[in-house]
């Protein structure tokens, strides 16, 4: 892939050194951060023949890509056996590594604490530990989504008091990732990769080293409009799920079905786009990058109400979906005390397993406080593994798909509507259904009366 640089004439020999290794492929690429961003990104750089060092605090998942395994997914595990039986790919838990290489991009949680605000400790405790192996001539880039001055904020003074000068003898840069887990037709080195530097020698590298794995990088003139970039994609669709969440309790409350109201209103050819409700909002982003600009945007005297609304409807939504499950369940004369429920995908989006920030384990919390027995079942996530927010459920695993198993439940309820359900066996299966995805009516499958609530 072409380098083109922009931005300074006079170019220094550090910028100059770093350029050529790239344009060479004879930089190595440090990817700091190894989950659904960070390995997808590195995997990439071995594709354009580039020698790649994985860092990252997790003993396992260090230990599983140097064995050539891969722990998510919809990541072919032979494309990391074959990554790193050629070489190009080895990965490490001592930061001391970060040292061999030429660029370090960082690719780490970026989560809210209990107050709804940035939680930034990952990317701090990330950059002290490179701090000592930094080297002049280096480039550092941050990846995670945050809060615009993040970069220069808190990534610059740290590298400085360290003796470099940015844009001189260190480039430091900031490009979000856009990954999407699942997405076929998507991945990390054909998203379009907007890239902001602190300088422009910094903007000069970030495009050199961007464009030797996309396709295509689109600059832009500061750090800060790159961080802000990312906020605003997600607040556009945080804030756009929220309005067809709230419409579909006000539809509900009317008789009517939102979905075939969507359908209807994408018929026009301009100036609509659809978007759908659900059980709540997941993943590692919608739900939580708008709060980074609410919480920085106060700091300038700015009260985002549209975008603190959404998060609040939004959030809502586990609550509204308890409350239609409850009904469902008093038409066959049940409570939600007592009863058994069994919750169909516990990823945040179908065909991953993916299950950050998911809604589903919001429903499960709510229905146990109510008294319910509650399982789930997802064909991509047998057993629940630790997690910060619901260590309470770690541990459980996913029933077995049978008639026998799927009939025992009260009430069974689509969260996630995964392609490898069987959802004709659920219907013939099930006596009550709770379908928070319109999953049976996309697909036609016709029901009994009085079996299928739509929430």
């Amino acid at each position: 892939m072409a380098t083109t640089v922009t931005g300074t004439t006079d170019l220094s020999f550090k910028i100059m050194t770093i350029i050529n290794k790239l344009a060479n492929k004879e930089a190595i690429i440090g990817i700091v951060g190894l989950g659904y961003v960070g390995l997808p990104l590195g995997l990439g750089f071995v594709a354009n023949k580039y020698k790649v060092l994985g860092l990252d605090v997790d003993e396992n998942k260090v230990g599983l890509i140097n064995q050539g395994v891969s722990y998510i997914e919809h990541i072919d595990g032979t494309t990391i056996s074959k990554a790193v039986s050629s070489g190009l790919l080895s990965a490490s838990v001592d930061f001391s590594d970060a040292a061999s290489c030429d660029a370090l991009i960082l690719c780490v949680p970026t989560p809210l604490n209990r107050h709804h605000e940035p939680d930034l400790s990952y990317v701090v405790n990330t950059i002290d530990s490179l701090l000592p192996y930094l080297k002049k001539g280096q480039a550092l880039s941050l990846e995670s989504t945050t809060y615009p001055g993040t970069t220069e904020e808190i990534l610059r003074p740290k590298i400085e008091a360290q003796g470099f000068t940015i844009g001189e003898d260190f480039f430091l840069l900031y490009s979000p990732e856009r990954e999407d887990p699942g997405n076929m037709q998507f991945s990390a080195v054909n998203i379009p990769k907007v890239m902001g530097g602190v300088t422009l020698a910094c903007q000069d590298v970030g495009i050199a080293l961007y464009s030797a794995v996309v396709e295509e990088v689109v600059p832009v003139s500061s750090t800060k409009v790159a961080e802000f970039s990312k906020l605003l994609e997600n607040i556009y669709r945080s804030v756009n799920i929220g309005l067809v969440n709230e419409l579909k309790v006000a539809a509900d409350r009317m008789g009517i079905d939102i979905w075939e109201v969507i359908e209807a209103a994408k018929t026009k050819p301009f100036g609509f786009k659809a978007f759908y409700p659900g059980p709540g909002l997941g993943g590692h982003c919608i739900p939580i990058d708008p709060f980074y600009l609410t919480w920085k945007a106060k700091e300038y005297g700015v009260h985002t109400r549209f975008i603190e609304l959404a998060g609040e409807i939004n959030e809502s939504m586990p609550s509204h979906v308890v409350r239609k499950i409850g009904v469902a369940l008093n038409s066959k004369a049940k409570s939600v005390n007592g009863s058994k429920v069994l919750l169909l995908g516990l990823a945040y989006k179908e065909d991953v397993d993916d299950m950050r920030e998911s809604p589903t384990f919001h429903l499960m919390d709510g229905l146990r406080e109510l008294g319910a027995q509650v399982d789930f079942y997802d064909p991509h996530i047998p057993v629940i593994p630790p997690t910060r927010e619901h260590a309470k459920w770690t541990g459980c695993k996913s029933v077995e798909w049978s008639a026998e198993v799927v009939s025992s439940y009260d009430c069974v309820v689509i969260a996630t509507n995964h392609s490898r359900y069987d959802l004709k066996e659920l219907v013939e299966f099930a006596d009550l259904i709770v379908d928070t995805r319109n999953a049976l009516s996309i697909l036609e499958i016709e029901s009994r009366e009085g079996q299928v609530y739509k929430a």
